[in-house]
């Protein structure tokens, strides 16, 4: 693994955990295993760091999603908390940690959640065999619910927002 590659990946385990703001560079040279001149090398800055996670959250969490169903998309959720844990979307937060006035985040975030709410569009349509703008969005905010939800209800969230997704698509097929 190149010392890029590992930074972030450090990067991304720090801010999960501990969030962007309360996470000091010191901190992010002690996980990465570096020194503060590398880091720094390599990174740039803290916001290009966060940049860079994000972008790299964004590739893993999309490449997940390359789904055929609506079920197997709250299926891929199962597997991505279980296998990440469960503390919300790091998009999200990092939006609400910088208050969107940071562009280089901003514009990650807005993106990430452009081709996610493209993609779920994408799974909608396939699955009901048309465009349907109203119920993909549904299945949105039941994905979105149920990644915040897991925070603190666990799985029992997601698969709470499974059966009710399963219960629209149902709908929507008649």
């Amino acid at each position: 693994m190149d010392i890029r590659t590992k930074l972030i990946a450090a990067a991304e385990r720090v801010f999960d955990r501990h969030g962007f703001t309360a996470t000091g560079m010191d901190r992010l040279t002690e996980a990465a295993g570096l020194s503060s001149r590398t880091l720094y090398k390599h990174a740039g800055s803290k916001t290009a760091l966060i940049a860079a996670v994000l972008t790299e959250r964004d590739r893993r969490f999309m490449q997940r999603l390359e789904v055929e169903s609506v079920d197997a998309l709250f299926a891929a959720l199962e597997d991505w908390i279980a296998a990440e844990g469960a503390r919300g979307c790091l998009f999200l937060r990092a939006a609400g940690e910088t208050g969107g006035d940071t562009p280089e985040i901003a514009e990650r975030v807005a993106a990430h959640k452009e081709a996610f709410r493209a993609r779920i569009a994408a799974i909608v349509a396939r699955e009901t065999g048309r465009e349907d703008a109203a119920l993909a969005e549904q299945i949105l905010v039941l994905f979105e619910g149920a990644t915040a939800a897991a925070s603190y209800r666990g799985a029992a969230a997601v698969k709470a927002a499974r059966t009710a997704a399963a219960v629209l698509v149902a709908g929507a097929r008649r």
